[in-house]
């Protein structure tokens, strides 16, 4: 009995031992339970989404591009294109491999995605391959399980629905390099574009938009199995350019299969409505990566179809550039309104002799007949007379020789040589040298838009500056309003001087432009030919008075026309190039004729696209015929010393 009792007394104390052992573990565990459930929940939830949740960011739709009008320029189509996101895959190298024998790979598209793939961090995607096939995709579907971190994605890619017409104008977009995407991340994503050129460059920025993002669930293969949130980003803002379509495309018709260029402005606030370069070429395909076959044809092709000729184009300005030769003088006090010059059909300085065009001896005559009959010999005296560093000082007054400060990139300055430029190029600066530039040959080279801002300042009396951006998101920008340009510092009655003389040139029987006068009623254009070699002719062939039309094509003179009007209240002023298009009388002016008729009538630069309306696809041009060239000839044409570089 005893020894039962002592029995149990021991089983009583083992089993208290046991039960406290228990409760001290099963308490410990639940401690430990509390304290991962519910103290630490916050990180072990945080840690366990990390592990199943992913994130990566998404390139924005670029803004799209139209005109005044709301015709759109620049838009966006979609297309499929396949992603990797390593942070997907444990073993990149198995799934490129899985990959490339559903799409096939290049071996520089292999290279660049090894390259990628190291550099880009885990939140960015890295392109495989854009502009997938129904049978691309269907085969990738169907292999998903052996292609974990591969995501298929709607991109967007650039139109350009004018192609051609509008390709200097609007640019084009090209895929950042790798010294653009290290320097900016977000560039590094796929579908992201840089503008290059044209407006898509300078409008870059507000175009671009902000990224979005997408997190997506994925399983322990790296299977997605649902998105869990996203953020399509922040589009791009719409960029409203002051371009009119009709008036561009008229532009382009009218020069037809010659190459040229054709630039129309608002007088009064210096908007391009139209700035046309012929040739173009297919703004598209930089977007997809230009064909080999295709850029060779472009490097190979004479007429430079990528060279936007309206800002960069270097031109002798021959007589066009008379009326700032004028309008130095008048300010210099080397002519005034009442100076009288002769011309005996040629000027002999030193043991040269300069002739005036077709040899002809236009008498003892003023500067607004000078101007009329476009008198080389009256202007070699002036320039001669008001001297190199004045007609530079006038020309960069009126845009021409400086930066315009144009929103658009690549734009040139051109050149108006000065006595101080002569030297710093070691150029032994002759008498001669001033004599041709007053007539705008030698050294003296411009831009067709800076001829435009020329035209324009000595129309209006405003230093307005030429741009083609009118609005970025709806705001209207800074220059659409006249009051925003200051005036010339040029004296009024010269300049109404120099008006009346173009108005001669275009509105008499005498002018050189008198054949392609406006046809509207109680309207006139003012203006001034130009006729500007690109061949230095040989004194034989001064002595001779050859006949240009019958040289080889590229030696021939280019043909220009500036003008403006209304004449009696300026808004809209042009410039005219063809190259080799011999008399600008003939070549040019009609061509400026029309556009002005058509600007006078359609008045684009008084009308605009109500703010919120929807952007259009595509436009109607209204039709204006083409008249018959003119047969009056330019007395314009610029004759060059011996010292006269071929231009």
């Amino acid at each position: 009995m005893k020894r039962e009792i002592t029995s149990r007394a021991s089983f009583s104390r083992r089993a208290v031992l046991i039960g406290a052992a228990q409760f001290g573990l099963f308490g410990a565990i639940a401690t430990k339970l509390y304290n991962l459930q519910v103290v630490q929940h916050g990180k072990y939830a945080t840690l366990a989404q990390a592990n199943s949740i992913s994130e990566r960011l998404i390139a924005p739709e670029r803004g799209i591009i139209t005109d005044r009008f709301g015709v759109i320029l620049a838009g966006n189509q979609q297309h499929w294109r396949a992603l990797f996101m390593k942070a997907q895959c444990p073993d990149p190298e198995a799934v490129l491999d899985n990959f490339s024998k559903l799409v096939a790979l290049s071996d520089d598209e292999r290279a660049r995605i090894d390259t990628d793939i190291a550099d880009r961090p885990q939140y960015i995607p890295v392109l495989l391959k854009d502009f997938l096939q129904w049978p691309d995709m269907a085969a990738i579907e169907v292999n998903t399980p052996n292609l974990p971190g591969v995501i298929i994605e709607v991109g967007t890619s650039r139109i350009y629905p004018f192609g051609a017409a509008l390709s200097h104008t609007v640019g084009y977009v090209g895929r950042p390099n790798r010294a653009e995407a290290k320097s900016d991340t977000v560039l590094a994503l796929p579908g992201m574009r840089i503008g290059r050129a044209g407006a898509e460059a300078g409008q870059d920025q507000p175009l671009r938009g902000a990224p979005g993002f997408v997190q997506t669930e994925t399983n322990v293969h790296g299977e997605v199995v649902r998105e869990v949130a996203s953020d399509g980003g922040t589009g791009g803002q719409t960029v409203t350019l002051s371009i009119d379509t009709g008036m561009q495309a008229m532009a382009l018709q009218r020069l037809g299969a010659l190459p040229g260029v054709a630039v129309v402005m608002d007088a009064q606030n210096g908007e391009i409505l139209a700035m046309a370069s012929n040739p173009g070429f297919d703004p598209s395909l930089f977007d997809k990566g230009v064909p080999t076959d295709v850029w060779k044809g472009w490097m190979a092709d004479p007429s430079h179809p990528l060279q936007d000729r309206t800002i960069s184009g270097l031109y002798a300005p021959g007589s066009t550039f008379k009326p700032t030769v004028a309008l130095a003088a008048l300010k210099s006090g080397s002519l005034t309104p009442d100076s009288y010059l002769t011309c005996t059909g040629s000027f002999t300085l030193g043991d040269h002799l300069f002739w005036c065009d077709n040899h002809v001896a236009h008498g003892t005559i003023n500067l607004t007949t000078a101007l009329q009959v476009s008198c080389d010999v009256f202007f070699y005296q002036v320039a001669l007379g008001v001297g190199e560093n004045n007609i530079s000082a006038m020309a960069k007054q009126l845009g021409i020789g400086t930066d315009l400060q144009m929103d658009m990139p690549h734009a040139s300055p051109g050149l108006v040589p000065t006595l101080d430029w002569a030297r710093a190029h070691n150029i032994h600066w002759a008498p001669g040298n001033t004599v041709v530039q007053g007539i705008g040959q030698g050294y003296t080279q411009v831009t067709p838009v800076a001829l435009a801002t020329m035209m324009a300042r000595v129309a209006s009396g405003l230093a307005v500056g030429p741009h083609i951006t009118r609005r970025v998101g709806g705001a209207l920008q800074v220059g659409a309003n006249a009051a925003d340009w200051p005036a010339l510092d040029v004296d009024d009655r010269h300049l109404a001087l120099v008006r009346q003389g173009l108005f001669e040139v275009v509105n008499t029987p005498q002018g050189t432009a008198f054949a392609a006068r406006l046809m509207l009623p109680n309207v006139q254009m003012a203006g001034k030919t130009g006729t500007a070699q690109v061949h230095n002719d040989s004194a034989a062939e001064k002595m001779k008075n050859f006949d240009a039309e019958k040289m080889a094509f590229l030696d021939r003179p280019n043909g220009l026309f500036v003008g403006f009007a209304p004449y009696d209240n300026p808004r809209y002023a042009t410039a005219v190039i063809v190259e080799h298009g011999n008399w600008g009388a003939k070549s040019a002016a009609p061509i400026a004729r029309d556009l002005l008729t058509y600007a006078v009538l359609n008045d684009p630069a008084g009308r605009d696209a109500p703010l919120g309306g929807q952007p259009t696809a595509s436009i109607s041009v209204p039709a204006i015929a083409a008249t018959d060239v003119p047969a009056n000839a330019d007395n314009g044409t610029a004759v060059a010393s011996t010292t006269t570089q071929t231009q």
